[in-house]
């Protein structure tokens, strides 16, 4: 049991790092638009499903962690450790990132909340309380796939494509809003290497409500009996 959950902590650390190191990355550098920041968190989200769901069942984001607690999928113990890496792999991540970068000035591929954002004639800004709820309805989800294509064993060999999608689709809507984070590993890392830590809340809030949600909706009602 040990070395069983050795190897998963690590599949989660990585998995996270990655998903930092190349989701942000790709926002720092603002590498082929919405589009393609969309595509490399949805990429990186595949590639590791398929790498490591076998070891840790890759959830590589908290909230995904403690809906899966939720639903009843996983002990406290395993749960609580594997969001500390899941936060530590994001950290790490961060740091590697700024260091390639040679600093923050490119943000870092902060979440951050739209001010002022142009949309035609319209001026859009996200209050703290609208992109708790985007965040939470988004994370709903995100944590519904993994539940009831993955969990259940329902979508087979491609659940991991599945959930891929649905965070990328995710990151295009949310994308302009509030950065479309989905995951509060996604937001610690960049807030703690940029040292900017505002709305904060946000995008712990958000997230881990709407897995908490999609793991009481699975629970209830969507459970395979």
């Amino acid at each position: 049991m040990k070395e069983s959950l050795s190897k998963a902590l690590a599949a989660e650390f990585i998995g996270t790092f990655a998903l930092i190191f190349i989701g942000a990355g790709a926002s720092a550098l603002g590498i082929g638009g919405l589009v393609g920041v969309a595509l490399a968190h949805g990429f990186v989200i595949v590639g590791f499903a398929y790498a490591y769901g076998h070891v840790s069942g890759t959830h590589i984001n908290p909230a995904v962690t403690i809906g899966v607690w939720v639903a009843g999928k996983i002990d406290a113990g395993r749960a609580v450790s594997y969001i500390v890496f899941q936060v530590t792999g994001g950290i790490a991540g961060a740091l590697a990132l700024r260091w390639v970068l040679g600093g923050t000035e490119t943000g870092l591929g902060a979440t951050t909340l739209a001010r002022g954002l142009r949309i035609g004639e319209a001026s859009i800004d996200v209050s703290p309380a609208a992109g708790c709820f985007l965040e939470a309805v988004l994370t709903f989800f995100l944590v519904n796939t993994v539940l009831n294509a993955a969990i259940s064993g329902k979508a087979g060999n491609l659940a991991g494509l599945a959930i891929g999608l649905t965070f990328a689709f995710g990151v295009l809507m949310a994308g302009p809003l509030t950065g479309g984070s989905l995951n509060p590993a996604r937001t610690l890392g960049p807030a703690f290497a940029a040292g900017n830590f505002a709305d904060l809340w946000v995008y712990l809030a958000g997230p881990i409500l709407g897995g908490i949600g999609a793991a009481a909706l699975y629970r209830g009602l969507l459970e395979p009996s």
